[in-house]
Formats: C-alpha cells, sequence, structure tokens
C-alpha cells in the first residue's frame, strides 16, 4: 500500500490513505488510557463500537518506549495497532514526548531527574518550571532519538498496512506561567541579534526585542519551539515519512502569552513556524472555545487545511461537524475523551472546575450533555456519504451553515438561493447548522440539525419555483436511499430538518 499523503488538489488538501482521498470521522482518547491494553479492551472499545467512529487518537508516550535510556519497548505500541486492525479503526497518534499541554509531563524518568543536562524553562520570577526548555539541546536531540526509533519501529509493523495514518508531533507546545523562558541560556540568546531567516521573513533587525517589541518573547519562543520541532520531526520523517502536524492550544483571554503556552503554532505566528518547522504539514486547533466558526475561518488562513484533533465535548459538536466538513473541507473532527460518550455515566461531567480554572479553559466545553447518541447519528449520516462529500470538496457546490447571533443565512447557488432560518432548539439540545449540496442545477442534499429551508430564484429571474419531490432518507455506501415523500403538508409550506441529525433530498423546478 503507498505510504498516506497530504497532497493539495485543485485548490483543496486531500489525505490519501491506501491510495484514495480520506476524512477523519474520529475521537480522541483521553491522556492516559491508551497506557494499558487492558484498560483499552474493558474501557474504551467497547464504548467506541456505537459511535460510527473510522478513526482514534491516541498518545504514545515516550516515558514507556524508552524507560531506559537506550533501550526501547514497543510491545504497548504493538498491542494497540493490533486492536485497532480488530475494530477495523485507522489511528493518528499523538507523541508525547518533550511536550504536552505546556509541560514535560510525559518525558522518561532519567530525563526528568537530570534536570541540569535536560534543564528547564525559567519563569520570570526565576523559578524552574515544569518545562524543560526548547532551547535544550541534550533534550531536543534525545526527543529526536526517541521519535525515530519509534517510527522505525512502526514503519517496520504498519509499513504495509497503514493503520496509522498521521502522526501529531508532541501535544499544544508552548510556555505556561510565563511569556518566555528566562533562563541565563534563553536571556543571553533572546538578547542576540535575529536570526536571518526571522530578518528575511517580517522585515526586521537588531534583537528580538528591537524587531518585535511588545511581542518579542512570544516570537523568540515560537522560533524555538518551531526550530526544536523541525529537528524531532524531521528526523522521524528521515525513516518513514508519515504526515506529521502540530496542534495548537489556542490564544485567548486574557491574551497574554503564558495564560496560554506561549510559542505553541497559534494562528498569529503560523508563517513563523511554516518557515523554520518545514516538516510539519499542517496546523491543528484544539477547540474548546465557543467561537467555532471564527477559529476555522482563522485556522484554514494561510493556505493550512483543517484538521481538528481535538473538539469540545457538548453537544454542540454534534452539528459543527457538519459545518467544518461542509464549509471549511475539513480532514479530520475529533472529539476529545470520546469513550465516555457513549458509556454508562458519563465521566466527563464531573470534571473538575479548578482544573479547568487553572487552565483558562471554558468549562462548557468539556461537559456532556447527551452528546453521544447526536454525534453517533451525524457521524453515521456523514460516514455513509464521504465519497459524497469528497467529490463536492472545493467545488463551490457544497457549503456548511452555523447558529450564531443571526436568525439565518442566505446561501447562493447557481439557479437559488437559499433561505436557510435557524430553528433555536431548547436548552440540552445542538444548536442548529449543517450543510448543503448543488448535485445539480434542480437538485439539493441537506445534512445537519434545526434549520427550515426555503428556495428562492434569482432575483432577475421572474419564474415561480416548485418541488417535483421532497425526499427524507440518507446515503448508504454513497447511494441515495429514500425514506418519506414530503410532497403534502410536511414539505408544502416549510421544509426542515428537526432536532436530531437527519438529511433531505430536494428536487426543485421553475415555472411561470
Amino acid at each position: 500500500m503507498p505510504i498516506p499523503k497530504l497532497i493539495k488538489e485543485n485548490g483543496v488538501y486531500n489525505l490519501y490513505v491506501d491510495g484514495k482521498p480520506y476524512i477523519a470521522l474520529a475521537g480522541e482518547l483521553h491522556n492516559s488510557s491508551a497506557s494499558n491494553l487492558d484498560y483499552m479492551n474493558k474501557k474504551v472499545w467497547p464504548y467506541l463500537r456505537d459511535l460510527h467512529l473510522n478513526t482514534v487518537i491516541l498518545p504514545v508516550y515516550w516515558e514507556l518506549i524508552e524507560p531506559e535510556q537506550g533501550k526501547f519497548e514497543f510491545d504497548l505500541l504493538n498491542g494497540v495497532i493490533e486492536q485497532a486492525r480488530t475494530e477495523n479503526v485507522r489511528l493518528v497518534l499523538l507523541w508525547f514526548g518533550l511536550w504536552k499541554n505546556g509541560i514535560s509531563s510525559y518525558v522518561p524518568g532519567w530525563v526528568k531527574k537530570d534536570y541540569s543536562t535536560y534543564f528547564r524553562a525559567v519563569h520570570f520570577n526565576g523559578v524552574a518550571s515544569d518545562t524543560i526548555s526548547p532551547l535544550c539541546d541534550k533534550a531536543v536531540e534525545a526527543d529526536a532519538n526517541a521519535f525515530t526509533q519509534f517510527m522505525t519501529h512502526l514503519k517496520k509493523v504498519d509499513g504495509d498496512r497503514n493503520t496509522v495514518i498521521m502522526i501529531q508531533v508532541e501535544n499544544e507546545i508552548g510556555f505556561l506561567g510565563s511569556d518566555r523562558d528566562y533562563s541565563d541560556f534563553a536571556n543571553a540568546e533572546f538578547n542576540r541579534p535575529l536570526p536571518a531567516v526571522v530578518e528575511s521573513l517580517y522585515g526586521v533587525s537588531g534583537t528580538w526585542k528591537e524587531g518585535f517589541a511588545d511581542d518579542a518573547a512570544e516570537y523568540f519562543m515560537a522560533y524555538h519551539y518551531a526550530q526544536a520541532i523541525e529537528r524531532i520531526a524531521s528526523a522521524g520523517a528521515k525513516v518513514y515519512p508519515l504526515p506529521l502536524f502540530v496542534n495548537a492550544w489556542l490564544e485567548q483571554f486574557p491574551w497574554r502569552p503564558g495564560t496560554y503556552p506561549s510559542g505553541g503554532p497559534i494562528a498569529k505566528v503560523m508563517r513563523l513556524w511554516k518557515a523554520i518547522a518545514p516538516t510539519i504539514c499542517l496546523y491543528a486547533p484544539d477547540i474548546y472555545l465557543p467561537n467555532f466558526a471564527e477559529i476555522c475561518e482563522e485556522y484554514t488562513a494561510n493556505d493550512n487545511p483543517l484538521f481538528i484533533p481535538e473538539v469540545r465535548r457538548d453537544i454542540s459538536s454534534a452539528t459543527n461537524v457538519f459545518y467544518a466538513l461542509g464549509k471549511h473541507d475539513a480532514l479530520c473532527f475529533s472529539p476529545f475523551g470520546i469513550e465516555d460518550f457513549m458509556a454508562p455515566s458519563e465521566n466527563g461531567d464531573n470534571i473538575d472546575p479548578t482544573i479547568m480554572m487553572a487552565l483558562n479553559i471554558e468549562n462548557s466545553g468539556f461537559v456532556l450533555n447527551g452528546t453521544g447518541p447526536y454525534l453517533a447519528r451525524s457521524y453515521e449520516l456523514l460516514g455513509n456519504m464521504l465519497g459524497v462529500i469528497q467529490k463536492y470538496r472545493g467545488t463551490g457546490k457544497m457549503t456548511g451553515f452555523l447558529q450564531g447571533h443571526e436568525a439565518g443565512c442566505i446561501l447562493s447557488f447557481s439557479k437559488y438561493d437559499i433561505r436557510i432560518t435557524y430553528n433555536r432548539l431548547p436548552d440540552g439540545k445542538p444548536v442548529s447548522g449543517g450543510l448543503v449540496i448543488e448535485v445539480s442545477e434542480d437538485e439539493f442534499v441537506f445534512v445537519g440539525i434545526g434549520f427550515s429551508i426555503e428556495f428562492l430564484p434569482k432575483r432577475s429571474n421572474p419564474m415561480q419555483t416548485g418541488y417535483v419531490k421532497i425526499e427524507e432518507g440518507m446515503f448508504v455506501q454513497d447511494q441515495w436511499v429514500a425514506g418519506r415523500v414530503l410532497n403534502g403538508d410536511e414539505g408544502a409550506y416549510k421544509i426542515k430538518i428537526g432536532r436530531s441529525p437527519a438529511a433531505i433530498r430536494v428536487e426543485l423546478y421553475q415555472y411561470k
């Protein structure tokens, strides 16, 4: 089988798996779930089977792969891959190496204990952090070596199967608690002249402070994190060039680096990251903030394909997935802590709010409120029409829409304008939204939740619009299977999709 690849074709990015375009309807596991195979068999896989996932995102841990320096253990990795094959899902693996959520919590014990060799980043007040500095050459070298061994083994056991389709290098990189590293070594580097590549990229000169003023600390950290990631990623890619990406803990209130991980690949420093880390194929937002549509717009700018490895756990995700795929040609949508969604008790409801406050994360994004069954239905509908979605990606004949503060929106197609009215659903129900495909000038398919549809002729067209047929239904293996025909009262006055994920096909004609 050919190795998975990310390729830009006709203005849109496609992820090829087994030589065919692939869209990941995914879920990411909790951080520790994949550290034990028995736990996976008992507490994870049974609760994923009814969600209609095609992809699972889970960590691999440097501390478990290299528990002693130079001695590598891959039984856990081998077991997880075998389990995924049994479950008939693909994997995206997260390399929990030097940094996870801005902290060095998954490095091996021999790295943690030798804090002289693998020195820590220092806060503004001079106190050492629990984050190994990205300027620590020995630490980056050790991570790059472990990552290379991991990729070498992965190629050996999976290179002909493509169970693993992508790798995320580290997780939510950056420095928490301070705008930059204030270690002696970092201070010296901060006061040196800017690297030539940075001067050329931004048209600035002098030191970091002289070139970037108040943003100097964050850009300094972004440069050094990107440099470290490129060293790690390129080492692994040389032996097994799977698509490699990084994810971002997003910039947010109070908009000060250090309250979110300073130097991470947020949108405003993506240009710098791209220049310094060319091995990285895309920059992925972890979206827990409520302004989902705005973040999708931000992360599809600058020729970046939309890949969402972590997204809110609440019920809004059952709608947001339609918007991401329809509007932004997303390659992946993946709520976090996915093993909870169909479990007997929704563990996510009991997340400690003090943890959320410490991480500056809105608690509502982590609370399950009936999400599982809604998301399962959304994934079932989409999973059966991925070939159809793939056909229309990048053509201008497919788009998405999502309830915001407006009452609705107007979508313009070749022969008709479509007025979408968002139906305000009760608390505890998903927000309104979906996607629409113009199959032909007079035929449309809608998939989503909670909206009404009205077709309007173009303003310059004197013709009236009528319906040949309005059908409920769904795709099954990319073929439309009709349900009820709604040409009577149900469709004569208003075409609508109700509170649960559903699909409608509409065929129109014009008359006078």
